[in-house]
């Protein structure tokens, strides 16, 4: 059963979650607050698909792959593409 008095994810929450979301690592719970706040914020929804789209351009990408300077780098970008109003 969702707990529908979770508190909803926040947008940065949505940057950290999302490579666990696609490799389907969420739990149930998680997933359906994730899918949840995609569902409601055009932001967050563009920033899944562009992911999806660099993985199916790129081949499969691990966590693994991304060191922590950049996974800190490409939630930077989107904060700052999100705040000057780009996406």
């Amino acid at each position: 059963m969702i707990n529908l008095f979770a508190r909803p994810y926040r947008c940065a929450e949505i940057v950290e979650l999302v490579s666990d979301y696609l490799e389907g690592s969420l739990s149930k719970r998680q997933r359906a607050r994730f899918e949840a706040h995609i569902a409601g914020c055009e932001h967050c929804h563009a920033y899944l698909d562009q992911m999806r789209l660099t993985i199916e351009l790129s081949g499969r990408l691990d966590e693994d792959d991304l060191s922590d300077a950049m996974r800190s780098e490409f939630g930077e970008v989107f904060r700052r593409m999100r705040e000057e109003g780009e996406i």
